[in-house]
């Protein structure tokens, strides 16, 4: 269960990150620019200690996979950024895929 929270963690720490990424506009706004790299500081060192649980290739896949959902989520929704079927049909194919990874990928750990 704790390895599962420390990779929630990290990739909560890591969407506050890529979230301040953009609103540093291009690292032109302090708080924002030191916001971001403490996050990804965080998401990182917190990423570490999951690694020592679950396997890369799961924690990696689902580390990127939803962090790039829940990316693509904020940019449509807070930054107003453009969305289309192509994406959609994208982000399904990487959900698939993380999920495919979680049930089976695991096997032989």
């Amino acid at each position: 269960m704790l390895p599962y929270v420390l990779l929630a963690l990290s990739i909560g720490l890591e969407l506050f990150a890529t979230t301040m990424l953009k609103a540093s506009d291009g690292f032109t706004r302090p708080l924002q620019t030191i916001a971001c790299a403490l996050g990804y500081i965080g998401s990182f060192y917190t990423l570490t200690h999951v690694l020592k649980y679950i396997p890369l290739s799961v924690t990696y896949a689902t580390w990127s996979g939803v962090g790039l959902v829940v990316t693509t989520l904020i940019s449509v929704f807070i930054f107003h950024e453009g969305i289309n079927i192509y994406t959609v049909l994208g982000i399904a194919l990487i959900v698939v895929g993380v999920v495919i990874l979680n049930l089976w990928g695991n096997v032989g750990h």
